[in-house]
């Protein structure tokens, strides 16, 4: 199909559609909402965290424009052993354009929230990465149904990565630096919201089918809604109010401190 009867397909489906725009008005509000309200913010660290932030619905406004223009959108015939084996499916993979760049902004938020050192952000953000990644090589590999199946599975032991380091090594770091009850609040909101994704993708056209292509977008649409603009309001507002907090945190990219040796 081309381009343009792609977009046509979109917008016959009025419950698929409706999924795209609403997060394009989401993000469009939330866009000036969070610019305004960190017009007062001076401290370099809350800035940061602010622009990290601000960076998700700016993704995610013009990832959705993609996805209603049809031009982050294919069809793809499904492999034997699938539940809908021989058929054309619509398959969004611009949605895994969109996590690839927004779910690292907002782990750079949360590690920068918590104070964490270089080591432990760039292993959160590369694995967030490639958990992305092999995502979308799940839901492109139309050679074999066992092979869409191990790319899952590669990309959730990613995830294990990720939430590894959210679970277990930023909390601490949060205590240390005196943000753990905004960050713990944060990081349960991410971690329940972030498990809904592998779970639709499980369900959806793209893998056992048990849901419709325009349930599993508004699933899609929903914890994108959740796990992005609210994280997103619920974050800045703490760090505007606690803009001092922020400031007197040690340095994001600590390493440890070695001990001279003596003479």
């Amino acid at each position: 199909m081309t381009q343009a009867e792609t977009m046509q397909t979109v917008q016959e489906d009025t419950w698929l559609n409706a999924s795209f725009w609403a997060n394009i008005a989401l993000a469009g509000v939330s866009i000036l909402l969070f610019v305004y309200m960190g017009r007062t913010v001076t401290d370099p660290r809350a800035q940061l965290i602010y622009v990290a932030t601000i960076l998700v619905p700016l993704v995610s406004i013009s990832s959705y424009l993609g996805l209603v223009s049809g031009l982050t959108i294919s069809f793809l015939e499904m492999p034997s052993g699938h539940a809908l084996a021989g058929e054309e499916v619509l398959t969004m993979w611009g949605r895994y354009l969109t996590w690839t760049l927004s779910t690292p902004m907002i782990l750079l938020a949360l590690g920068l929230l918590a104070g964490t050192n270089l080591t432990k952000l760039f292993t959160i953000i590369t694995a967030d990465i490639a958990m992305c990644i092999t995502g979308l090589a799940a839901a492109l590999t139309t050679s074999s149904y066992a092979l869409r199946w191990f790319w899952y599975l590669i990309s959730c032991a990613f995830f294990l990565v990720v939430l590894y380091v959210l679970l277990v090594e930023w909390p601490r770091d949060a205590e240390l630096a005196g943000t753990a009850e905004i960050f713990n609040l944060l990081k349960i909101l991410t971690v329940i919201m972030w498990f809904g994704y592998p779970i639709f993708w499980a369900l959806g056209s793209e893998g056992l089918a048990v849901l419709e292509v325009a349930t599993t977008s508004w699933g899609y649409s929903g914890l994108d809604i959740v796990a992005k603009y609210i994280f997103a309001f619920l974050l800045l507002n703490w760090v505007r109010n606690n803009e001092r907090t922020i400031a007197e945190t040690s340095t994001t990219f600590r390493t440890e401190t070695a001990t001279p040796a003596d003479d």
